[in-house]
């Protein structure tokens, strides 16, 4: 299989993490004015489950190292697989709710809050089970990030009506971050460490990553159906209205699964000489990118006040220095 021999290409790949993981929102945005969320994440889901099956047969079957998909498949133990399983189940539940924070308050506040709560919790919580890297320079990535967090809290309080809608934006992307933090660590120790070199009932981070998939597919039959009848925000739906959608509509979610899944695959390739922490840290950076997104493409403050681009500018610039600090940690 494809296994990464340094950690500078890495930290590339995680970048590459951050541009997926930061982008991908952008194929929902793109049909919300036509295409309900709750439907457009069913497409999201089957690209995941797509992409994740085809990196496995691809890339994950073919090299002289590591294992194969198929006979990593084979001997899989009931614990990993369960492991990966569970991951994917927390991240759909904590997805759900970002993409509903999203569609309610825009990518410039879902992602920072959501995705940046989740990064101080994942690096904490990754780092506990396997501690590679600086852990003073990563404390102080994580501070700098928190200080984001709250900077773009206080932006979205100040700029927007305080109303029932707004007030639950904010509070989706909070619970969101606070089970996104949760998922990446079952994943990771559901596979054997050193990707050279297998261990008999792990996983190879292309298994681990197909598995992750089938538990995102399971629990979207649970979460999903929920919000299609029990909607966040707006009337209720029936599964009828999926099938009504448009050529369009359907491939923007199919594509935006693909977008994130190819960010999850090369964030746990890079797992393997950055460390789980560091690598988590890293993607998750992909708030910058949809916040960049949000402010400067979608124009989500177009109205703001002066000082709110001033604090949306230093709520950057803190990203920007707290990931800095990740990167020198290894």
């Amino acid at each position: 299989m494809f296994i990464i021999e340094n950690y500078s290409t890495a930290v590339f790949f995680c970048l590459i993490t951050m541009l997926c993981w930061g982008s991908w929102a952008n194929t929902q945005k793109l049909t919300a004015n036509n295409w309900r969320f709750e439907l457009f994440y069913w497409d999201y889901v089957v690209g995941i489950l797509l992409t994740a099956f085809i990196l496995a047969i691809t890339l994950g079957s073919h090299g002289e190292k590591g294992r194969d998909f198929f006979s990593d498949f084979q001997q899989a133990s009931n614990e990993n697989m369960g492991s990966a399983i569970i991951g994917g189940i927390i991240f759909n539940a904590a997805n759900i709710l970002l993409t509903a924070a999203m569609a309610i308050a825009g990518m410039s506040v879902a992602f920072p809050v959501g995705i940046g709560l989740a990064l101080v919790i994942g690096v904490i919580v990754n780092y506990l089970d396997h501690p590679l890297g600086n852990g003073i320079l990563l404390t102080i990535g994580v501070g700098l990030i928190t200080l984001a967090i709250l900077l773009n809290a206080k932006v979205y309080r100040t700029s927007s009506a305080s109303n029932k809608v707004s007030t639950k934006g904010l509070a989706l992307s909070v619970i969101s971050g606070l089970l996104m933090g949760l998922f990446y660590k079952y994943v990771a120790n559901a596979m054997f460490p050193d990707f050279e070199v297998p261990e008999v009932g792990k996983l190879s981070p292309y298994t681990a990553i197909f598995f992750f998939a089938i538990g995102i597919l399971l629990s979207n039959f649970i979460f999903n159906t929920i919000l299609i009848y029990r909607p966040f925000v707006g009337d209720s739906l029936n599964y009828k209205a999926y099938w009504q959608g448009s050529f369009k509509s359907h491939s923007m979610g199919i594509l935006g699964g693909t977008i994130w899944c190819l960010g999850m695959a090369f964030n746990i390739i890079a797992s393997g000489k950055a460390g789980p922490a560091i690598s988590y840290g890293l993607g998750q950076g992909a708030t910058i990118v949809a916040a960049i997104w949000g402010i400067y493409v979608w124009k989500e403050f177009k109205n703001a006040s002066k000082s709110t681009n001033v604090l949306l500018n230093i709520m950057l610039l803190f990203y920007l220095l707290g990931l800095g600090m990740i990167i020198l940690a290894r």
